[in-house]
C-alpha cells in the first residue's frame, strides 16, 4: 500500500493542516509537516477536505442492464464525485435477491477497486411484492448484506413489509422502502398539480408517498427495526418523519440532490430526462427538502443515480424510463442548494453526505472524523471551483442528466479511499496503480 501526504488541505473548512497516511490510516496531522522521502505528496492547494461520501442509492445495472452502466464505470463515476462507498440497488437482471447474485455484485466491485460497492438485497423474490426473499442468507453471505430494498417497487403488502421488518430487527439490517401507493399512482406521469394540468399528464399525488411512510414508521416501530425511506419528495411526508423520529422510531431518510434542487416546471419541455420516480415537485416542497436536510429530520443526501441508455430516454415521455444520472453532480448540487444559502456550512456537508450515510448503512471504516488514527478515507473540494454539465463528458455509460449546460459550484479535485487516490481532477486511478501507475481519462 502506497504511503502519502496531503499538503495544506482544511478539513471541514477550518485552518489548512499537513497529513501523513500510511497504510492506509493518518498517522500524523498538524501544520508545517514535512513529506518523509519516497512518499506520494497531494497537494491539496487549500482546498476543504471531508470525508469521503457515502450514496445510500444508487443503480449501477450490473449485471443485466450493462448497455446503460456497470460497476466499472459506475465506480468511475462514484469516485469522481467524491464517493468513496456506494449502495448498489437490486433492481438488476437477475435481482439480487440471492447470494449468488449479491456476492457477485460485491465481488465486480472489489475488482474494480475505485469505491467500496456493498449490494442492496431484495426484500421480495424478484421484487414482486409476493413473497419474502432470503434476507437471512444474504446478510451472512460473503456480501454481508447490510440493506434491504425493492427500490423501484413498493413493498405494498402490509403483512410481507412488517415481516421483512421484524426479520431486519433480529438480523441488525435496514428495511429501505420505496414509499408509493401503485394503486394511487397508476398510470401518474407528474405530480399531481397545475403543471401536469396544463400538460395533460396524468397526475401522482403525494399523498401516495405520505400514506406508505406513515404506514411503515408504524409497522417499523412495532417490530422495534430501522427504516430508511428513499427518495423523499413532499413536504407532507416531512411531518410524517418528524412525528415519527420524536416518538422514538427508528426511522432516516434521504433526499435526492435532483429534489433539492429541480420543481416541476422542468417538464414543460417534455423532455424526458426530466422524469423520474417519485415526480419533481413544486418549489414549495422542494424548500421543504432544504428545511428538513438542514434540521436532520431528512437525514442524508442520497443520489438515486439512475442512468439510462440513450434508447430507454430519446422517445416520447410516456414510454421513457423514469431516473437521473447523480454520482458526479452531487456535491454541486448540495453546494448550491445548502451551502450558498447558508443552510449547511462544510461540518453539515460531511454530516449528510458522509457521517450519517456511513452510520445508517453500518460502515464503520467510513464516515469517520479526520484525525489521527482514522483511515484516509477523503474528498477534497475545491469550494472556488465551478464547472459546466456536459452528459458526454461525465463518466457514466449514460448522460441523461438534468443539468446539462448548467454551470454548477464546488469540483472535487481529489478522492482518497484508504491513503490511495482514486480520482484526481477527473482522472480515474486504475485499482493498484500507486505513485507511478497510469492514470485514465474517463469520459470524452
Amino acid at each position: 500500500m502506497t504511503d502519502l501526504f496531503i499538503r495544506n488541505a482544511r478539513p471541514y473548512g477550518e485552518d489548512a493542516v499537513d497529513l501523513l497516511v500510511r497504510d492506509g490510516v493518518v498517522t500524523e496531522m498538524g501544520a508545517g509537516l514535512r513529506a518523509p522521502d519516497g512518499v506520494e505528496v497531494l497537494d491539496a492547494g487549500g482546498h476543504v477536505l471531508l470525508p469521503g461520501f457515502v450514496d445510500l442509492h444508487t443503480h449501477l445495472r450490473e449485471p443485466g442492464g450493462e448497455e446503460s452502466e456497470d460497476i466499472t464505470s459506475g465506480s468511475a463515476a462514484a469516485a469522481r464525485g467524491g464517493f468513496t462507498a456506494v449502495f448498489a440497488m437490486a433492481n438488476t437482471d437477475p435481482v439480487a435477491d440471492t447470494a449468488v447474485v449479491v456476492e457477485h455484485v460485491r465481488r465486480r466491485g472489489e475488482e474494480v477497486g475505485l469505491v467500496d460497492v456493498h449490494p442492496v438485497g431484495a426484500v421480495t423474490v424478484g421484487l414482486e411484492g409476493v413473497k419474502m426473499a432470503e434476507l437471512g442468507t444474504m446478510a451472512r453471505s460473503r456480501a454481508q448484506v447490510r440493506m434491504f430494498s425493492d427500490d423501484g417497487h413498493c413493498v405494498q403488502d402490509p403483512v410481507i413489509m412488517r415481516r421483512a421488518l421484524e426479520y431486519a430487527s433480529a438480523l441488525g439490517v435496514v428495511i429501505a422502502q420505496h414509499a408509493e401507493d401503485h394503486r394511487l399512482t397508476a398510470g401518474a406521469q407528474a405530480h399531481e398539480g397545475v403543471v401536469a394540468s396544463r400538460l395533460g399528464l396524468a397526475g401522482w399525488p403525494a399523498t401516495a408517498e405520505e400514506t406508505i411512510v406513515a404506514r411503515d414508521c408504524a409497522l417499523a416501530r412495532e417490530a422495534g427495526a430501522a427504516l430508511h425511506v428513499c427518495h423523499v419528495s413532499s413536504a407532507r411526508t416531512i411531518d410524517v418523519l418528524r412525528a415519527a423520529k420524536a416518538q422514538g422510531v427508528r426511522v432516516s431518510a434521504e433526499v435526492t440532490p435532483h429534489h433539492l434542487l429541480l420543481t416541476d416546471a422542468a417538464l414543460s419541455s417534455y423532455d424526458p430526462v426530466n422524469k423520474v420516480n417519485p415526480p419533481l415537485r413544486t418549489g414549495e416542497d422542494t424548500k421543504a427538502m432544504r428545511a428538513a436536510l438542514a434540521e436532520g429530520v431528512i437525514d442524508v443526501v442520497a443520489t438515486d443515480h439512475a442512468p439510462h441508455a440513450a434508447q430507454y430516454k430519446d422517445t416520447e415521455w410516456a414510454a421513457a424510463r423514469p431516473g437521473m444520472l447523480g454520482l458526479e453532480t452531487a456535491l454541486s448540487v448540495v453546494v448550491h442548494t445548502m451551502v450558498e444559502p447558508s443552510l449547511l456550512d462544510w461540518r453539515g456537508v460531511a454530516r449528510v453526505l458522509s457521517e450519517r450515510p456511513a452510520e445508517i448503512g453500518g460502515l464503520p471504516d467510513h464516515g469517520r472524523p479526520i484525525a489521527v488514527g482514522e483511515p484516509a478515507t477523503f474528498a477534497l473540494v475545491d469550494p472556488d471551483g465551478v464547472w459546466t454539465v456536459r452528459g458526454a463528458a461525465l463518466a457514466s455509460r449514460a448522460s441523461n442528466t438534468p443539468y446539462e449546460g448548467m454551470r454548477l459550484p464546488a469540483t472535487v479535485a481529489a478522492t482518497v479511499l484508504r491513503g490511495r487516490i482514486t480520482a484526481r481532477s477527473g482522472r480515474i486511478a486504475p485499482f493498484g496503480a500507486g505513485r507511478d501507475g497510469e492514470v485514465a481519462e474517463v469520459g470524452s
